[in-house]
C-alpha cells in the first residue's frame, strides 16, 4: 500500500518536459518554423499591392508562431488532470458563446467576409472563434462520450440508440447553424462532422447508426450547398475543371445529361496546378516562385502547399507531407497508450482533425474536391489557426506525460 502510495506521488512530482512526447514537440516546432519561412517568401506580392511593410507578414508570424511553441511547451510540463478538462470545457464554453453573439456584436468589434461575421477584432488582430471551438467541441465530445456511450451496448434498437444521440446531434445542429449560416463557413462544419462521426466508431455505436448518419449527412450537406448561391458557385467552378475527364471515362449519353458550358473558368485552382507543375522535383528555390506574384491570391494561407512546392518542388511536399505523417502517429501513439477513456478520445479527434484538414486543404488546391477555405495546420498563416493548434497539441503533450512508453500498443 505505501509503496503504491509513494510511486504515484513520484508519478505526479515529475514534470520535466523530456517526460512529455518530445518528439512530438520538435515536429510540430518544425512545421512552425517553415510557416514563419513562407510567411515572408510567399507574401511579397501582397505586401507590395496593400502597401505593407516588407516583413509585415513575417513578423506576425515569427511572433505568434514563438508563441506557439512557448504554449506548447508550458502545456507539457503540466499535469494532464490539472489543465485538459479546464482548458477543454473552457473553450468549448466560451467560445460556443462567442460564436452564438457575433452576429449581433458592434461592427466595431467584428471583422465581416462575405457578408458573415468570421472574426473578432482585437487591437493590433482579429480572432477567429471557430478555430479555438474546434478544440473544445473535440474535448466535448471525448468527455460526454465516454460518460454516456462507450459503458452502452451496440446491441439496443436503432430508436433507443437515436434516442441516447439526441442530445449531441441537437447541439451540433446549433453549431451547423451558427457556422454553416450565420458565419457561411461549411468546410468547418464539414471538418467537424467528420470528427463527430468517427469518435462515434470509437464510441462503441453499431452500424445502423453510421448508415442513418451517413444518410442524413448527405442530404444535410446538399441543403447546405444548394441554400448559398456562393457554394454552388465553387460546386460549378470546380465541375468546369473536372467534367472532360469524368465524362470521358461515363457512357457517351451521360454526356447530354451531365456537360454544363459556360461555365466559370477555376482561376485559382488553375493557378495553384500551375504552381505545383513549376515547381518540379526540385523547386524553383525559396523565394523564386512566380506564381505568388499577383496571379495567386492568398497563396501566403489557405494555398501555401501550392507556393511551397513551386519553391521546394516535390520533394519539398513530400518532405512537409512526412513530417505532417509522423506527428498523427505520435499523437496516435498516445492515443493508444493512454489509460484514461477521456484523454483517448480526445487524441483521436486531435489527430482527425490535423488529418481532416491537411486532406481537405490538399485535395482542394489540387481540384479533387471544391475549396473550402480550410488552413493546412501548422503551415497556413494565420495566428488564430496557429494558436488553437497549439493549444490542441499542448494538450496533446500533457497527456503524453500520463504514458508508460514501455507499454505495447493495445
Amino acid at each position: 500500500m505505501h509503496s503504491n502510495k509513494n510511486q504515484i506521488k513520484n508519478n505526479n512530482n515529475r514534470k520535466s518536459i523530456f517526460e512529455a512526447d518530445y518528439v512530438l514537440f520538435l515536429l510540430v516546432s518544425s512545421l512552425i518554423i517553415i510557416s514563419i519561412i513562407f510567411s515572408y517568401s510567399l507574401s511579397i506580392y501582397t505586401v507590395e499591392y496593400f502597401g505593407y511593410t516588407q516583413f509585415h507578414f513575417f513578423i506576425r508570424q515569427l511572433f505568434v508562431g514563438l508563441l506557439s511553441i512557448l504554449i506548447m511547451w508550458l502545456f507539457s510540463r503540466v499535469e494532464p488532470e490539472k489543465i485538459v478538462n479546464s482548458m477543454g470545457m473552457g473553450l468549448f464554453i466560451f467560445f460556443f458563446i462567442l460564436m452564438a453573439i457575433m452576429p449581433v456584436l458592434p461592427s466595431s468589434l467584428v471583422t465581416a467576409s462575405g457578408g458573415a461575421n468570421r472574426w473578432i477584432r482585437l487591437p493590433g488582430f482579429s480572432l477567429s472563434p471557430v478555430e479555438f471551438f474546434k478544440i473544445g467541441f473535440i474535448y466535448f465530445l471525448s468527455w460526454s462520450f465516454h460518460r454516456r456511450l462507450i459503458e452502452v451496448p451496440k446491441r439496443i434498437g436503432l430508436k433507443q440508440e437515436f434516442l441516447l444521440l439526441a442530445p449531441y446531434f441537437l447541439t451540433f445542429f446549433v453549431v451547423v447553424f451558427i457556422i454553416a449560416f450565420l458565419q457561411k463557413d461549411l468546410g468547418q462544419v464539414v471538418l467537424l462532422a467528420g470528427i463527430l462521426f468517427i469518435l462515434l466508431i470509437f464510441a462503441n455505436r453499431s452500424y445502423k447508426v453510421f448508415v442513418s448518419l451517413g444518410l442524413i449527412g448527405f442530404f444535410t450537406f446538399i441543403g447546405l450547398i444548394v441554400a448559398a448561391p456562393h457554394r454552388i458557385q465553387r460546386i460549378y467552378s470546380w465541375w468546369a475543371m473536372v467534367q472532360d475527364g469524368i465524362l470521358s471515362v461515363l457512357p457517351d449519353w451521360a454526356d447530354s445529361y451531365l456537360r454544363i458550358d459556360e461555365l466559370p473558368e477555376p482561376y485559382q485552382v488553375s493557378h495553384s496546378l500551375n504552381a505545383m507543375h513549376n515547381g518540379g522535383i526540385f523547386g524553383q528555390g525559396i523565394g523564386l516562385g512566380n506564381i505568388k506574384l499577383g496571379f495567386l491570391s492568398e497563396v501566403h494561407t489557405d494555398f501555401v502547399l501550392a507556393g511551397i512546392t513551386e519553391e521546394l518542388g516535390l520533394i519539398g511536399l513530400i518532405f512537409i507531407t512526412i513530417i505532417m505523417i509522423l506527428i498523427i502517429l505520435r499523437i496516435f501513439k498516445i492515443s493508444g497508450r493512454v489509460e484514461n477513456k477521456i484523454y483517448h478520445l480526445f487524441t483521436i479527434g486531435v489527430a482527425l482533425m490535423i488529418i481532416i484538414a491537411f486532406l481537405i486543404n490538399s485535395y482542394g488546391i489540387s481540384g479533387m474536391i471544391p475549396i473550402k477555405g480550410i488552413a493546412v495546420p501548422l503551415l497556413s498563416y494565420g495566428g488564430s489557426s496557429m494558436l488553437s493548434m497549439s493549444i490542441a497539441i499542448g494538450l496533446v503533450l500533457s497527456i503524453s506525460k500520463s504514458v508508460d512508453m514501455s507499454k505495447k500498443v493495445r
